[in-house]
């Protein structure tokens, strides 16, 4: 077996959205990478929706922007379309969502990796893993040929023993047309890995031309759209619209009719599907009361005729597939360019894996992505990033790089996966964070910058631009507290033209703009400060004025979720020692070795009593230690 002379520092595994964003942060630290993929041309490929963010996935996008990650910046680049999601709601759980053209994402993605002098981006099938005493020596490819690096990111998506099924014809592929991975799956086998079965799939691409567009609704891009990076200035390009329309009971009627020939329901998958991702032969079982279901088309890209059919996703017969979509009114003579498939791909329960996504059994072997029993381009790219800055950490002996569920959605993410598991593809849910009215898109750097700037990620620049939001901020609401408004008959005009009710007596500015009917643009009306404050301090400071009893009682809750992340649980408390706990819970608490009390009142079945049992084992064995 040949090696390459050249060692590396780091080899990612999979130039998916997962792969890209571990190989960039790991360079930006310092450290020589290898990137190795299965086809060049697909780097950052988006094989589902041609979308980036959405409900939850936006706030991880913006995460991992704040942070120094390139996944915002060429979302930016790409994106045809805009939505600011869940504006009639609060601002704990509005999230960016863009359309973007799926070429153009990946040739900036591509773009930006060759030009990255740490980073040697290459084709190579993976075959085989190099493990010596329980700790990975790099990789050998399916020619034979090997790589070198003591750590090493398996970033493989649904590559990983992929296999596409189309009604009963299903055959080996990481995605339709290409390669899966079926000889790392072997070796992650060999090597005491055992790989669980998830399911995903993609819907329909329709040729643009045969669609009758007049029968669906129009969407239109946000008319000011928000960049989703910090650092782009703005949107200046035109967007374009997506259009909505409906299934309806003939469309239901052939699916029940077909019902046997589908791959999920006939019995050929036994991959575990994502239940809030439901293909459309999954509606039709589990909603047969629904008259109709949404179906909304999307551009793929400026310079295809390709149209994204959202909704139709199904594993039935192709010609089945064409009946239902000629179905649906507008579509009657459209034209399938690709069909909707179901794949099947290998996941490790993330159980296994330390809050750093390091392998427990492997020293050095990292997981990202759906390898973890993820779904989606933002939770992976979100692994990725915190994957690739552990593995720099390790390379360059630095503490670990944890982000806990009070600072970051990719800490809820993280934790939630390596404690408690999954067993469906996992998916981010603003209702996942407990204390998400503090990990708001919005403030996304001003929560993370710091980090990124210490871990070498930020540049100086970008750091000091958010030091300076903070620091007016702090000003604006410190003025706005101080502001006495007094009655006067131009205030009141101005309140009662707002809805909101008349002063009689003097009232602090900070209380008006505590009322629901106001906005900061009562401030700038009634008391408008010396030196205009820019958007960006003008949201802060009044989300942070309006909702400051909301932020108040979270940040009591993080102070008691911090007092328990802070006992440490020894790592060598033998719980087959600890007298009272459950056989089932010394099993779970064996498997997942937690880190701290915090941690091990988060798995599944803890109970108050088991945790009083593991605080009395740690005091005895530090009495023990200390005698």
């Amino acid at each position: 077996m040949k090696f390459y002379k050249k060692k590396y520092d780091i080899i990612v595994i999979g130039a998916g959205h997962a792969g890209c964003e571990a190989a960039f942060a790991a360079s930006r630290m310092g450290c020589e990478v290898l990137l190795l993929t299965i086809d060049l041309d697909k780097v950052a490929a988006m094989p589902c929706s041609p979308s980036i963010g959405g409900m939850a996935k936006g706030q991880l996008v913006k995460e991992i922007d704040a942070l120094g990650g390139v996944m915002a910046k060429i979302s930016d680049a790409s994106a045809i379309q805009y939505h600011t999601l869940n504006t009639r709601k609060g601002p704990a759980v509005q999230s960016t969502r863009t359309q973007n053209d799926k070429n153009r994402y990946q040739q900036i993605m591509k773009s930006t990796l060759e030009k990255d002098e740490r980073i040697d981006l290459k084709q190579a099938m993976v075959e085989e893993l190099v493990i010596e005493n329980k700790a990975v020596q790099g990789v050998v490819d399916k020619t034979g040929f090997g790589f070198s690096a003591p750590i090493v990111i398996l970033a493989t998506g649904t590559f990983l023993q992929g296999r596409v099924h189309i009604g009963s014809r299903s055959f080996d592929a990481g995605r339709a047309g290409e390669f899966a991975a079926m000889g790392l799956a072997r070796s992650l086998g060999d090597h005491g890995f055992t790989l669980g079965r998830m399911k995903t799939g993609t819907p329909p691409r329709i040729h643009k031309r045969s669609i009758d567009f007049s029968e669906f609704n129009r969407q239109e891009s946000d008319e000011n759209p928000t960049p989703f990076s910090y650092a782009t200035p703005r949107v200046t390009r035109p967007m374009l619209c997506s259009y909505m329309g409906n299934t309806n009971m003939t469309t239901h009627d052939l699916v029940r009719q077909n019902l046997k020939y589908s791959a999920l329901y006939g019995g050929f998958i036994k991959g575990q599907s994502a239940r809030y991702c439901p293909s459309f032969e999954d509606k039709i079982v589990k909603f047969p009361d629904r008259e109709s279901h949404q179906v909304i088309l999307e551009h793929e890209g400026l310079e295809t005729n390709e149209i994204y059919a959202s909704g139709l996703g199904n594993s039935l017969p192709l010609e089945v597939q064409i009946d239902i979509v000629r179905s649906v009114k507008g579509l009657e003579s459209a034209e399938i360019m690709r069909p909707a498939y179901a794949i099947e791909y290998g996941y490790v329960n993330p159980q296994q894996l330390y809050p750093t996504l390091e392998s427990k059994e492997v020293q050095g072997l990292f997981m990202a992505g759906q390898i973890n029993g993820t779904s989606g381009y933002e939770e992976a790219a979100a692994q990725g990033m915190w994957a690739g800055i552990n593995a720099g950490c390790k390379v360059q002996q630095r503490p670990a790089f944890i982000l806990d569920r009070s600072q970051a959605y990719m800490g809820v993410m993280v934790d939630d996966l390596v404690t408690r598991g999954t067993r469906e593809p996992y998916r981010m849910f603003t209702s996942r964070a407990e204390y998400r009215l503090l990990l708001r898109e919005d403030n996304a750097d001003l929560r993370l910058a710091e980090k990124g700037f210490d871990l070498g990620l930020v540049d100086k620049n970008s750091l000091e631009r958010t030091r300076e939001i903070q620091c007016a901020t702090h000003r604006e609401i410190s003025r706005i507290r101080q502001t006495i408004v007094k009655p006067t008959a131009a205030v009141n005009q101005w309140l009662e033209s707002a809805g909101s009710t008349p002063l009689t007596t003097g009232a602090k500015l900070d209380q008006l703009l505590k009322r629901a009917q106001l906005n900061y643009s009562t401030v700038d009306h009634i008391a408008a400060p010396e030196i205009p404050v820019t958007p960006r301090v003008k949201r802060q400071v009044e989300v942070e004025l309006k909702y400051e009893g909301y932020i108040a009682r979270q940040v009591r809750e993080i102070k008691k979720f911090k007092d328990m992340e802070k006992i440490k649980i020894p790592s060598d408390l033998d719980y087959k020692e600890v007298h009272g706990l459950s056989n089932e819970m010394r099993e779970k608490l064996l498997k997942i070795m937690p880190e701290s009390l915090g941690q091990a009142s988060r798995i599944d079945g803890m109970t108050p009593a088991a945790l009083s049992v593991i605080m009395v084992g740690i005091s005895a064995l530090r009495r023990s230690s200390h005698s």
